[in-house]
């Protein structure tokens, strides 16, 4: 029987750092102007054997990105790798990307058949007693539905990755949302770090947890901050996982469910031992004397990073998940959700050769000889190169008002449990994924949400649109919830009509604002528990004139009122295959 790796076994810092290779595209030229019209990628998804673990140590079999990439010092070769290789996009370039689904052995992860999942077999939910697994169920386990999200992308709905526009092997399945595998991204959004990741119903926990992520980061040449920011080698990329293993390499995924009489395999949670930086345990980057950008992502299906460098030393930030904030905000340590992108710089410049500094994970849920280390910097010897000081503004962040006459949009977060305080569902609005649409957002309009979470911390994503934090406040979660259940019921309510529980009666204190570096644009939202988290959204591109909108005009590129819509989620990713997830249709003005 396969042993869990004891995480104190595995030697720290040996792994070097790998950077993802760059996706090459074909490029499409407009015959009458001889510029770039678009480019065009064919990228697979497909299982392999990766060396994440450090060399001595045994493989990992993972599901990975696959497709051609620029190799070093010049040609191409096909790689396959998780992270996937990166985009990189130009601002008002579209790409067009087609994906292509090679799995075709069965899944290695527990897919759990009693959830709201994609279920390509259409298999009826077994019954107590459950299979453990292995083997688990055959036909939960083959064939392996897979659909992509550009994650934080301005993206028509039909190339959003839809959760039920999945498709399997050859396309033989198809998702209810399906219509095509080939996704256009227009990329007239500011420039930013974005991230790809799978998205299908159900199993998002499993496929991206097995491999299927990577970089998309969209470039604006005519940015006269982006034209200042180190580049090149010392612009580095670092998607961050946790994750724990087997001695025999394969990747650990605890499959006994929290409440397996009713859910076999699922779990609320999944917090690994190790932590994995680009595909790589406890890696080291040596860094020159000089100023450095990276670039993070924290990839995690679950857990939370609070970042801080050994030495103490500050950094800047300089960007979120939707581009450049206003002005650089100086940090000692910086909190990143699941999904949340942080755009950071380090000066190495006055650090003496030699020198090895840890990047810290100082979450309260860390262990610090495991979990609370995430990679290390080493200085080399070289001449020491001062960076020229940044601008004091960075963009030019609008100031929205909502323009809607209804109340703010009132939401909320909801666990129902098994009566032992084991969480059965976490639900939005105390309704299911398929419960009848209760947001209806009309394009154009500028409207506030107000989330309040009765229970647990949660990263709560928006499709389509970057958007504002506004304010945080405590509130009497239990006080609250009392008062919905009497006019709602038990969650979950069905079909049952909502009704908007006012949460002003219950609020605390006064609020405050949000931190100085979450103070622009976001797609991602920490809410926490016992609080409620103003946002406001505008269904209209970034650039877009604040004066130059109103609910009922459409500026995207493309009818976001058409197709499958959107969806809006927490992005703890278990907690978003157990139903902590709502469609979104965008709609015309009335």
């Amino acid at each position: 029987m396969v042993k869990p790796l004891d995480p104190n076994s595995i030697p720290k810092y040996v792994n070097f750092l790998p950077i993802p290779f760059i996706f090459k595209p074909s490029i499409e030229f407009d015959e009458r102007t001889g510029k770039v019209k678009s480019h065009k990628y064919t990228v697979n998804i497909t299982e392999h054997i990766q060396q994440i673990l450090p060399f001595g140590f045994p493989e990992t079999k993972v599901f990975s990105y696959e497709g051609l990439v620029h190799f070093k010092y010049g040609g191409q070769r096909i790689v396959r790798s998780t992270p996937g290789p990166t985009f990189e996009a130009l601002r008002n370039i579209p790409i067009h990307v087609q994906w292509v689904n090679n799995l075709t052995n069965p899944h290695f992860l527990p897919v759990d058949p009693t959830l709201h999942w994609a279920n390509p077999n259409q298999f009826p939910p077994p019954s107590p007693p459950f299979i453990p697994f292995p083997p688990g169920y055959p036909q939960a386990q083959f064939p392996i539905p897979t659909v992509t999200h550009l994650h934080g992308g301005e993206t028509s709905s039909d190339s959003d990755g839809h959760p039920e526009a999945w498709f399997t092997h050859n396309e033989t399945k198809k998702g209810p949302a399906f219509s095509t595998s080939l996704y256009t991204y227009l990329n007239q959004q500011q420039p930013t770090t974005l991230w790809y990741h799978d998205h299908v119903l159900g199993i998002t926990h499993l496929n991206v947890f097995a491999g299927l992520a990577g970089f998309y980061l969209l470039r604006d040449p005519n940015n006269e901050i982006e034209k200042i920011l180190p580049k090149g080698k010392y612009e580095v990329p670092l998607l961050i996982q946790d994750r724990s293993f087997n001695e025999d390499g394969s990747l650990f995924f605890d499959s006994t469910g929290v409440n397996p009489t009713i859910n076999p395999y699922w779990r609320q949670n999944y917090n690994g031992n190790t932590n994995v930086v680009n595909g790589k345990v406890w890696p080291n980057l040596n860094v020159d004397r000089r100023l450095y950008r990276f670039r993070i992502v924290n990839g995690a299906n679950s857990s939370f990073y609070t970042l801080k460098l050994s030495n103490n030393q500050s950094f800047q930030q300089i960007g979120s998940d939707g581009g450049f904030l206003r002005s650089p905000v100086t940090l000692k340590e910086v909190i990143v959700a699941p999904a949340e992108r942080v755009d950071i710089l380090v000066d190495f410049t006055a650090l003496n050769p030699g020198t090895k500094i840890l990047l810290l994970n100082e979450d309260k849920s860390a262990d610090p000889d495991t979990t609370g280390q995430v990679m290390q910097f080493t200085v080399t010897d070289t001449q020491p190169i001062a960076s020229p000081p940044l601008p004091f503004q960075l963009n030019d962040i609008p100031n929205l008002t909502p323009d809607v006459p209804d109340e703010p949009q009132l939401l909320n977060i909801i666990r129902t449990t098994d009566g032992t305080n084991n969480p059965l569902l976490f639900l939005l609005n105390g309704q299911t994924f398929d419960s009848a649409v209760s947001e209806l957002p009309i394009v154009g309009s500028t409207v506030d949400w107000l989330v309040a979470s009765t229970d647990g911390n949660h990263p709560i994503h928006i499709h389509l649109i970057q958007f504002l934090i506004i304010s945080r406040q405590k509130f009497d979660a239990d006080g609250y919830l009392a008062e919905w259940i009497l006019r709602n019921g038990e969650p979950p309510i069905g079909d049952k009509p909502l009704i908007r529980v006012p949460v002003d009666p219950f609020l605390i204190d006064d609020p405050f604002p949000p931190d100085l570096n979450e103070q622009g644009w976001k797609d991602t939202v920490r809410v926490n528990s016992g609080e409620v988290a103003r946002f406001r959204l505008r269904f209209a591109p970034q650039d877009i004139d604040p004066n130059q909108t109103a609910p009922g005009m459409n500026h995207f590129p493309f009818d976001p009122t058409a197709g499958p819509g959107y969806v809006w989620h927490c992005h703890i990713l278990n907690h978003e295959d157990k139903d902590m997830m709502r469609p979104m249709i965008i709609r015309k003005k009335d």
